[in-house]
């Protein structure tokens, strides 16, 4: 009996299905999508707010015609419950004995290709027991949606909930086949490439270098476009000599050391977006997640170069 009104007691202190329709109320800022998700009425979506409401005694939410949005209090609330969730899911794979088990990276597919697929061995070497599952994509990851425990992202290093390490600076440059370059009589000055095939001029990137080496004004629109999704088949692209792409050269050290791939021009710039690893905060101590972050700093100098959020 003692064993039985304790746990009443607690369910009465701490609603947690409660607290579990709250959290995909704010996540997908609907009553209808989180019923829909939940396999739950939008009305005993609603009821289940409503006694969350009255049992911390504030409104959660703010409903305005045809949308909500959070409170200050459910601004508040929200951190620490998506962290609770985050908390007891780990705590139920570590019992499935997981934590060591597979490790599931989402990266871009040219960080993948060109940098973490020729590194990985090493960290398989020294972690015997953890096996790696290593998925690309070019989409911006939901964990809460994703099968991932971590995930190498390009951007500034502040995403809500995301424990951010940086992982490297993601600079660019022109580079183009030398078989390319001599079809012109060779690239001396960045007006040059206007004479070539540009691969994908609709990047920003190439404006932001255009503008850097003193061409603010160059005329890009007129060149034909072509979409091809990742750096890494936009350099195989150039390596065929079929244009220019505008790339991360440290990322091609073979292809530049065998001569497929040339840098004409020094100059390189950045837009503020660079690789970090992420993952979620109430994961930082599963200890396949810790192994990997040892490999990254043992394997990168730059690891942690630069705090989440900072410009460089």
């Amino acid at each position: 009996m003692h064993k039985e009104s304790l746990s009443m007691k607690l369910s009465k202190q701490l609603p947690l299905n409660a607290l579990r329709v709250f959290e995909a109320v704010a996540r997908l800022e609907s009553f209808t999508r989180a019923g829909e998700e939940l396999g739950m009425s939008q009305t005993a979506v609603s009821y289940q707010i409503k006694l969350l409401e009255g049992h911390v005694g504030e409104a959660l939410f703010l409903r305005r015609p045809r949308r909500i949005s959070l409170s200050e209090a459910g601004e508040r609330l929200l951190p620490k419950v998506t962290e609770g969730f985050e908390l007891l899911r780990e705590a139920l794979a570590d019992l499935r004995n997981t934590a060591d088990g597979t490790l599931i990276i989402h990266a871009t597919a040219t960080f993948a290709s060109q940098w973490l697929a020729r590194h990985l061995g090493l960290f398989q070497l020294n972690n015997p027991g953890i096996a790696v599952r290593l998925e690309t994509s070019q989409e911006v990851i939901d964990f809460s949606r994703t099968e991932a425990d971590l995930a190498i992202r390009s951007g500034k290093g502040n995403w809500p909930g995301l424990r951010a390490h940086f992982v490297m600076h993601n600079h660019f440059t022109p580079m183009l086949s030398p078989k390319l370059a001599d079809s012109i009589g060779g690239v001396r000055e960045p007006l040059d490439l206007l004479k070539l095939r540009i691969i994908d001029p609709s990047d920003p990137w190439w404006r932001i270098w255009f503008t850097a080496a003193g061409y603010p004004d160059v005329e890009l629109d007129t060149h034909q476009r072509t979409r091809l999704g990742a750096q890494s088949f936009e350099a195989a692209a150039a390596v065929a000599g079929h244009g220019i792409a505008i790339l991360r050269p440290e990322f091609y050290p073979e292809e530049i050391a065998s001569g497929a791939l040339i840098q004409p021009f020094e100059l390189t710039c950045e837009d503020g977006s660079h690789y970090w690893l992420v993952y979620p905060e109430a994961r930082r101590n599963a200890g396949k997640i810790r192994a990997f972050r040892e490999f990254l700093r043992s394997a990168l100098p730059s690891f942690e170069a630069m705090p989440a959020g900072a410009k460089s």
